[in-house]
Parts: structure tokens; C-alpha cells; sequence
């Protein structure tokens, strides 16, 4: 079973690349944010690996970045009900925003946050408690961000804007797009401000 690979990006498509290593060319799919930070074809990367075997035969490799990436998405393909590999790559994506302030959601069964931060729907926030709320401890990977870090001022921001009526799913593309523009140590006066224009500009 592949478990890691060292090699170079050959290319990059909407969800997978593939990675050369030893004169072998292995697709390997990825969570959005894993394969954009990947980075440029021609880069050397090093990824931990799952096979996940279809129910049409085949099998796919699942990669990520690091290995806290891996046994989360395991947790998720393996705890939560009707969750095969694709779905919990779909998930995974949303958590590695902050897979420690995912963490702490989950232990502190805080279905609005994981809407609000994560973009998961109601229903499927409730669903992620109830499999992975004995599953997944506060603190499981790292301390959560406290105040004055970007995901703080991101919370702080989405608060902010939906207090003001805007919707959650336009708030969060404005505040992602934002938060991109300000930077990482951007408190949360500057991301609302930026997008606010962005909103209003609409």
C-alpha cells in the first residue's frame, strides 16, 4: 500500500496532480486548498497518501500535506455516516481552514461555527458533531486561534457581517477574498471594512 511520495508535480488539474517519482506518474487527488498550496508544476513535494478503492474497480490516491491532514480525513471517511473518500476530501477542505478551531467547534457542539467559519451546511454541521464529538477532542491539533490571530478576526468579521443581514455564503467570499488582500495579521476592523466594499460594490 502507498503510504508517501517524494517527487516532482508533472501537472496540475482542477482536483488532482500528478507526481513523478523513480520514472512513475501517480494522480493523486487533493482538497482544493492541499493542491493549491502545492505549488507551481515542477515543484519537488513530499505527501502522504490514502488508496481508496471504487465501487466501479480502480483505485484513487488521496494525498495531503502533512500527516494531521491524513488522520483527519480518515476520521471523517471512516466515523461519519455515509462518508466515502471523495465526500470526506469535500470536508476536509473546509477544515483545513483551521483544523484546530475544527477541532474545537466540533468538542464545543458549535454547529455555527462550523457553518458560520466552515461553510458546512446546518445539517451537516449536526451530523460532524454527533459522529466525531467523542472522536475529536479540543486541542487534538494544536490550540485554537486566540484573540488577535487571523482566524479570530475572521470570526469576529463573519459575526459582524451577518449581524448586518448579509447573507453567510456572500459574507464568506467577501471576508475570504479580504482576508487575502489584508494578510494574515489584518485584525478584523480592516477585513470588514474590505469587505464591505467588496459587498457593496455588488
Amino acid at each position: 500500500m502507498l503510504a508517501y511520495l517524494r517527487g516532482s508535480i508533472v501537472s496540475k488539474g482542477e482536483e488532482s496532480a500528478i507526481i513523478e517519482t523513480g520514472g512513475l506518474g501517480y494522480e493523486v487527488f487533493f482538497c482544493a486548498p492541499s493542491l493549491e498550496a502545492l505549488g507551481p508544476e515542477g515543484a519537488i513535494v513530499e505527501v502522504f497518501l490514502a488508496e481508496s478503492i471504487s465501487m466501479y474497480g480502480g483505485t484513487a490516491l488521496y494525498g495531503f500535506r502533512s500527516p494531521d491532514e491524513k488522520k483527519l480525513f480518515d476520521l471523517l471517511r471512516d466515523a461519519v455516516p455515509n462518508t466515502g473518500a471523495k465526500k470526506a476530501l469535500d470536508y476536509l477542505g473546509k477544515a483545513v481552514r483551521s483544523m484546530a478551531d475544527f477541532a474545537q467547534a466540533v468538542a464545543d457542539r458549535d454547529p455555527k461555527k462550523l457553518t458560520a467559519i466552515f461553510g458546512f451546511t446546518a445539517k451537516t454541521a449536526d451530523k460532524l458533531i454527533s459522529a466525531l464529538k467523542d472522536k475529536l477532542p479540543a486541542g487534538q491539533y494544536g490550540p485554537a486561534a486566540a484573540a488577535g490571530t487571523s482566524t479570530a478576526a475572521y470570526t469576529q468579521a463573519m459575526s459582524a457581517l451577518t449581524a448586518l443581514g448579509f447573507r453567510a455564503a456572500e459574507a464568506r467570499t467577501a471576508l475570504e477574498e479580504a482576508s487575502a488582500q489584508a494578510g494574515p495579521l489584518a485584525g478584523a476592523e480592516v477585513i470588514i471594512r474590505l469587505a464591505l466594499r467588496r459587498l457593496s460594490s455588488k
